[in-house]
């Protein structure tokens, strides 16, 4: 007799992703693993006296996805702040905050997230005094889609300590207006801290501010809210058909939270979570990275991963570049490290075993973390690292094959690009100009030239939904004719959010794709993906979230 199942989806159009056996109609889970997939009589063949069966209606099951760039923690957080996204004009705005504000009396200060740079206008950029119009007498702040800039009214800046501006490092800056004070304009994370910390949500934010621990350490109160935020987090990620997490800002804390929840048996998703090294750190705090990796490698929660921020964004001209911006011709950006400090960093890093991630937009930053892999490569003999460039929005021809030469993998996100989901052409493609534009957010380019690119979201950047980053993959279009097409196909795309997912995190013999002994980690849709008119996809939905044979989330 066949094994007896514990749960059995049938019904199904099976999508694999395993070239051996690229589909089936049902699938029979055990113990957390799959143990048949199948045509239908077969499978049912597993079916016991206790076997729960779903019915997926013909709607098409796929691997769990794989959402490899995100920020789990504060995503979650953000959950309850002012969504801005596709508010424009200055009377919109107000009508958003104002209303926000009015439901929430006593927050000691308001939050927004979402706010394109040309929420005003296309040539009119936010001030404090636009804000002060808005709210005047409450501390209000507003994000913009990328976390790198933010925007603070009077009341807000007094209280920081931040109105007459205040000294930072590299990279960071409070912009300053005609008048001697600060404008509102906040850019990157030494600038906006502080509001951040006034809202009482820096433990959510210190694995992307300091990569440090709690000081001092959480009260069991203050534990139990940060569990309920990670709770909250996990959840939204199920409810998208997200059954494993690469998170890319980390401390001890957040895997403490995450193993606590582990423990009361709430782990809805796997995820990893990497060590944060910043510019003001020393090599010597990788012993961190170390005990974090050795200390967490389960196959629901891990470490083993080192994150890094090498420069910013385009939209603030914090990205650094190779020739200098279109609309700033004396300005390539100011990375975050030498050139040197990377490479000594890198080679630190790859010497101890662990895996490397690095925020690297501009093609400048993406060129000297390729080097930095290089140095490590020449330094320590090449091995199976697969370290990650993250982002790429810019990359140039001569560096497109030293990601397949140097075994770097590509993490990108379909979301991204100017024009895709809603978000606005400028002012980023006037920043990247013309020249540079059939390499900006290159995915096929590189793909073709035998990169791994894996798919993600880099939530709460841009909405955490994998359908939404499916679509945009599918529905690409070049900013200019003649400029090459760098759309993806629907199995590439899924494929971005599953085989790559797993092989960035060197799991492809466990994930990734639905086969026997691999663990049972699958989403049933609401419909047949493979029949959808991609300008559609967004309405398919997943209706059964299935992590480790463990339903996670059921519409």
């Amino acid at each position: 007799m066949p094994p007896s199942a514990d749960l059995i989806v049938e019904n199904a159009s099976i999508l694999t992703m395993d070239p051996d056996t690229p589909r089936a109609e049902a699938i029979a889970i055990k113990g957390g693993e799959i143990i048949a997939i199948a045509d239908r009589a077969t499978v049912l063949e597993h079916k016991g006296p206790g076997t729960r069966v779903i019915d997926a209606g013909r709607g098409s099951v796929v691997p769990g996805l794989i959402e490899a760039h995100m920020h789990l923690f504060a995503g979650a957080a953000e959950l309850d702040h002012l969504q801005l996204m596709g508010i424009h004009g200055f009377d919109a705005l107000c009508d958003a905050v104002r209303s926000y504000a009015a439901k929430r009396p006593d927050l000691s200060i308001l939050q927004a997230q979402g706010a394109d740079y040309t929420i005003l206008s296309a040539t009119e950029r936010v001030s404090r005094h636009h804000l002060d119009r808005i709210l005047p007498d409450r501390p209000f702040v507003m994000a913009a889609p990328d976390h790198h800039t933010m925007w603070a009214n009077t009341k807000a800046l007094e209280l920081a300590g931040l109105l007459r501006g205040k000294r930072l490092g590299p990279g960071n800056e409070i912009v300053i207006g005609d008048d001697g004070l600060a404008s509102g304009e906040l850019r990157e994370g030494e600038a906006f801290g502080p509001l951040i910390a006034l809202a009482g949500e820096d433990r959510v934010r210190l694995g992307l501010a300091t990569g440090g621990e709690p000081d001092p350490k959480p009260t069991p109160a203050e534990q139990a809210s940060d569990r309920a935020i990670m709770r909250r987090g996990l959840e939204w990620c199920a409810r998208h058909g997200i059954t494993s997490i690469q998170n890319m800002d980390g401390n001890l804390h957040q895997l403490e939270l995450l193993s606590e929840i582990e423990a009361e048996g709430g782990l809805l998703c796997r995820v990893q979570v990497p060590f944060h090294y910043k510019n003001f750190m020393t090599l010597d705090m990788l012993d961190k990275a170390s005990v974090m990796a050795e200390r967490y490698d389960g196959e629901w929660l891990s470490s083993g991963m080192v994150k890094v921020f090498y420069d910013g964004v385009l939209d603030s001209w914090t990205a650094v570049m190779v020739e200098p911006y279109a609309d700033r011709p004396d300005w390539v950006g100011e990375p975050l490290f030498t050139p040197q400090q990377f490479i000594d960093l890198a080679v630190a890093v790859d010497r101890r075993g662990l895996q490397m991630a690095v925020h690297s937009i501009g093609d400048g930053a993406v060129r000297a973390v390729l080097d930095g892999y290089d140095a490590a490569q020449k330094a320590n003999g090449r091995r199976d690292s697969r370290h990650r460039v993250e982002h790429i929005e810019v990359v140039t021809a001569a560096d497109v094959p030293r990601f397949a030469k140097l075994g770097v993998i590509a993490s990108m996100q379909p979301p991204h690009p100017p024009g895709s989901m809603g978000l606005p052409l400028e002012p980023t493609v006037s920043r990247i100009g013309p020249a540079r534009w059939p390499l900006s957010y290159a995915w096929r380019t590189l793909k073709n030239a035998g990169a791994r690119v894996v798919f993600a979201s880099d939530w709460p950047v841009s909405p955490i939904d994998p359908m939404l980053g499916i679509q945009a993959a599918m529905l690409r279009k070049p900013w200019a004719d003649g400029d090459p097409d760098q759309s993806f196909s629907l199995h590439e795309s899924l494929g971005g959010y599953t085989v790559e997912g797993a092989y960035a995190e060197f799991m492809e013999h466990r994930k990734g794709r639905l086969k026997s002994g691999f663990m049972a980690d699958l989403v049933v849709l609401s419909g047949d993906i493979e029949a959808t008119a991609p300008e559609a996809l967004h309405t398919v939905r997943p209706v059964t979230t299935i992590c480790g044979g463990k339903i996670t989330y059921q519409a």
